[in-house]
């Protein structure tokens, strides 16, 4: 008799063999023994969780005549014939060979046929989602108003993919992966059933290896029982599957967390030359960090999968390493995995990956950076420019700010000599604080002190005279003043009373860019935006320098 395979030969045949989907198979049961069959179902979910076997199932619910409604007997000969797929009522189409419209076309024909034994025909098309556009709108009159004696049942794992036109006239059921203890509990029955031995751990493994699929834990265990016969140990398990063991990992983290370098390089080593693949034990390092997150997170943490001596170390090394680092361990291994992934050589991505992680407590966090810009930006000097060239002229007085209300510890020439001394760095200062306001009173002439007045010198032109000259700025100097010289001292503008007045007479173009360069309002718009003077742009109406 030919060898039947663990995944065949332990595939459900009633509904309450099904793992790990009770919400599913309840609801069926349940329609079935109301007698609220609906024409067409659709069953979604990940690969090997029960999609099509539970079709099956139904199939053979519905139209077995001695069972308990929703229990098939399979004893009967409509039972075995669905079983064997020999029915000639219950159908099973493989959507992505039989994905035309012309095979929609056929099956239409045939349904107006009644069954031939039993009460239903019973159509089931796996991998709907393959079905072309025009094949999914030949099927929406069927679907929409089916004959009473036909029912549809579709799988896929990728709903999504499906038309919402189809959607909305199946009722629909997600199946889930279904979670490690199930599995590996089922995978002990069957192990026992068939007169093998297994620890725990093998079992452990096998099931974190299917990733939630029942089919390919069953799968799994049929490779370990063909090369280790009657006993299965963990160690067998990782070396034939190429698992990488947990041991593995909790070292690699500790070594991370500790900056062991030498170690992490050491680990890397041994995975390269014992075959594992890299790339799935970046994958897998991933989540041992995020499992150390989740300790510091959740104090009753504790992964199904994991033996409690190995829970209790990644509780260890999650108390040793903190939420902080752990995070910066994550976004790290997230920034880099798209690089290991499509990387040519991942052994180099992930021995530098490591080294770095090693080394986090030598980068700096955001924070840090940014206390670090704002201590290098104070220590920059605002711009300096040349002053202009001082004229003989008498002070006329523009405008200057209240100085009601100004307390005045330094009085004095000693005071007044004070402030022209430290007039440099008190530009400097503002330049940190307001680097056009700054620009501004390096461009006028500093005339010196007159009490509790700071006395700058403007052109009667010049743009400067009314920023300076306006009171708001006024008093963010005297304020400024305040903080820097330890008095308030207002601001006091004049202006050259030997420019000429009218219509000046039109310098030359050389003279004319001297000007412009020499200007400081063009001198601090060309040193705040780092330019240069390219051309002039003459108006129309009257030449305006830019």
């Amino acid at each position: 008799m030919a060898y039947e395979v663990i995944a065949r030969k332990w595939r459900p045949q009633v509904f309450q063999d099904v793992v790990g989907q009770e919400h599913v198979t309840q609801t069926l049961i349940n329609a079935i023994k109301n007698e609220r069959i609906a024409h067409a179902y659709l069953f979604g979910g990940p690969r090997g969780v029960g999609k099509t076997s539970v079709a099956r199932i139904f199939a053979k619910a519905i139209n077995c005549p001695e069972g308990e409604p929703g229990t098939p007997c399979n004893h009967c000969r409509s039972c075995l014939e669905i079983t064997d797929g020999s029915s000639t009522d219950v159908q099973e189409i493989d959507g992505a060979s039989n994905r035309g419209i012309d095979e929609i076309r056929e099956l239409r024909e045939n349904i107006k046929y009644l069954p031939s034994s039993g009460k239903y025909r019973v159509y089931i098309i796996d991998e709907v989602h393959m079905l072309t556009l025009p094949a999914f709108n030949a099927l929406l009159k069927t679907l929409e108003e089916p004959p009473p004696h036909v029912k549809f049942l579709f799988a896929t794992t990728e709903s999504n993919k499906v038309p919402i036109t189809i959607l909305s006239r199946c009722q629909r059921f997600d199946f889930k992966r279904i979670p490690l203890d199930q599995l590996a509990g089922q995978l002990k029955h069957i192990a026992k059933q068939e007169g093998v031995t297994i620890g725990d751990s093998a079992v452990s493994l096998i099931a974190r290896a299917s990733e939630g699929s029942m089919r390919d834990a069953q799968s799994l265990l049929d490779q370990v029982i063909s090369f280790t016969g009657k006993t299965v140990s963990g160690e067998l398990v990782h070396k034939i599957l190429g698992i990488i063991d947990r041991e593995t990992l909790l070292s690699a983290t500790k070594a991370v967390i500790e900056g062991n370098v030498a170690k992490c390089i050491e680990i890397i080593e041994e995975l390269y030359n014992h075959g594992y693949d890299l790339k799935d034990f970046y994958r897998l390092l991933m989540h041992q960090f995020r499992m150390l997150l989740f300790c510091t997170l959740l104090p009753d943490f504790k992964p199904i999968e994991m033996t409690e001596a190995d829970a209790a170390e990644l509780r260890k090394q999650a108390g040793s390493a903190g939420e902080t680092k752990l995070q910066m361990y994550l976004d790290f291994l997230i920034h880099r995995e798209e690089n290991m992934r499509q990387s040519s050589y991942p052994r180099l991505i992930l021995e530098t990956t490591l080294i770095k992680l090693c080394r986090v407590e030598d980068f700096l966090s955001l924070s840090d950076i940014l206390k670090h810009l704002i201590r290098l930006e104070k220590n920059i000097p605002g711009p300096s420019f040349a002053p202009q060239p001082k004229k003989i002229m008498e002070d006329q007085p523009i405008s200057a700010s209240s100085s009601t209300g100004y307390s005045s510890p330094q009085k004095g020439e000693a005071a007044g000599k004070d402030v022209e001394k430290n007039w440099d760095d008190f530009i400097k200062f503002l330049s940190r604080k307001d680097r056009f306001l700054s620009t501004m009173i390096n461009g006028a002439v500093f005339k010196g002190i007159k009490g509790e007045a700071i006395c700058l010198e403007v052109g009667s032109n010049s743009f400067a005279a009314g920023y300076l000259g306006s009171s708001d700025k006024a008093e963010q100097i005297s304020r400024l003043a305040q903080e820097f010289f330890g008095r308030r001292l207002r601001v006091e503008l004049t202006r050259n009373a030997s420019e000429p007045l009218g219509e000046p007479v039109k310098p030359s173009p050389a003279s004319r860019k001297g000007d412009l360069e020499s200007s400081p309002l063009v001198q601090g718009v060309l040193s705040m935006f780092d330019g240069e003077i390219l051309r002039e742009h003459k108006d129309t109406k009257e030449e305006k320098k830019i």
